[in-house]
């Protein structure tokens, strides 16, 4: 992966400069000794260094690392001086690869007020958007799929706001279900004992892989606008949703339609990362402290920034996104030729099939299934997930499996 070759490249030029790492620069021989481990070990592999040649090469070391440090400085790349944190934080310069990157996303979304934040990882994200944007006495409406109900250990509980969940059509909730729900709220006499619909929160793709219409975006927010709730989207699997076939929502759409959302990069090609978008110069007042709180402030930012600098660069995207969606036609249309049954219509990454018992523990033996849930006594739902990074050559290898 481009981004992840640029961020390892970055880290060995460094590492080298610093000579604080095992790995080798190219035109280096393996057999190398970082000066790191010969100042600190003494000894190593039988070599010694005197006292006197450590310190010197310690000093230099020592030298170098300030040298880059100044630059550094003088560039304009460096976290601000404690001094200076009480500044605004407008006020405050990021590293300019970050910048870039929030550029570009700003662009991508047709969203020049967009307001940009990196986070690491989509569970991390969810609790702090969602403890950002949600009164302490509210919580927030999800499908009873929802990622934020199922599948993260309760961490948005943890905060102190209640997950109120709506059925659930496909992983999708619906907006008339959504307008009875808060309309039922608002009519009960005693609502202010009762935890409010405070923020909505769906996914695009769902859990299970499906998508959300337009029409349907355009009917939640709808329903959001008229009981005064935000509406978050998780875009963790995003670009997937962008690049599906039939999809007819592009990222200028989500980023009209939701007060907040992010684009996930974790599971699209980047090695962590998720890119939060405030669409309305909405973003909470004192963001950076409530990440802080949650301990979810990364003090190497920059290398969240590389990677969506990257994955936003000449459609880099949306290209690697749509070879796992094209990898995941393949493997849909041959199950369904062999009679398999595909428990969702879901046009994105994931399939999910719903298998006799022996059949799964069968493809088991080769295949890394995910478990879903169990259909009856004798079937069950598993998922097969493909990436940015699936072979033609494993596509082939699963179907002749199948």
């Amino acid at each position: 992966m481009v981004a992840i070759a640029q961020l390892v490249e970055h880290l060995i030029v460094v590492q080298k400069v610093a000579r604080s790492s095992r790995v080798s620069h190219p035109g280096e021989t393996s057999e190398e000794i970082p000066r790191f481990f010969a100042i600190r070990g003494g000894r190593t592999r039988g070599t010694r260094l005197s006292r006197s040649q450590a310190t010197h090469n310690k000093r230099n070391d020592h030298a170098v690392f300030r040298k880059r440090l100044l630059l550094r400085r003088d560039a304009g790349n460096h976290r601000p001086s404690r001094r200076n944190r009480d500044q605004p934080v407008s006020r405050l310069r990021t590293d300019d690869v970050c910048e870039s990157a929030k550029a570009k996303i700003r662009e991508a979304c047709a969203c020049p007020d967009a307001e940009i934040f990196f986070l690491v990882g989509g569970t991390q994200t969810n609790q702090v958007v969602i403890d950002a944007i949600t009164p302490p006495y509210a919580g927030v409406v999800a499908a009873t799929t929802g990622h934020v109900n199922v599948h993260e250990a309760g961490a948005i509980e943890f905060t102190g706001h209640k997950v109120l969940t709506l059925p659930h059509h496909d992983g999708k909730i619906d907006a008339d279900e959504l307008d009875e729900y808060c309309a039922t709220f608002y009519a009960d006499g005693n609502y202010t004992h009762m935890v409010f619909p405070g923020c909505v929160y769906i996914s695009q793709a769902t859990e299970y892989g499906t998508l959300y219409t337009l029409a349907e975006l355009e009917a939640i927010r709808k329903v959001c606008t008229k009981y005064d709730m935000p509406l978050f989207i998780d875009g963790a699997r995003l670009g997937y949703a962008l690049t599906a076939t039939g999809n007819d929502v592009t990222i200028e759409d989500i980023a009209r339609l939701a007060d907040v959302f992010y684009i996930g990069g974790t599971k699209v090609g980047a090695m962590f990362g998720e890119a939060v978008v405030f669409t309305h110069g909405n973003m909470p007042k004192h963001f950076v402290t409530i990440v802080k709180q949650h301990g979810a402030l990364l003090a190497k930012g920059w290398l969240l920034g590389l990677q969506f600098d990257t994955l936003f660069t000449d459609g880099l995207y949306l290209r690697i996104a749509r070879h796992a969606n094209d990898a995941a036609d393949r493997i849909r249309k041959v199950l369904v030729e062999r009679g398999y049954t595909l428990t969702f219509d879901a046009p994105t990454n994931q399939i999910f099939v719903t298998l006799d018992n022996e059949t799964s523990e069968r493809l088991q033996r080769d295949v890394r299934l995910g478990f879903t849930e169990k259909a009856d006594d004798t079937h069950t739902v598993m998922r097969i997930c493909t990436s940015w990074a699936t072979t033609d050559e494993q596509v082939d290898e699963l179907v002749a499996l199948l």
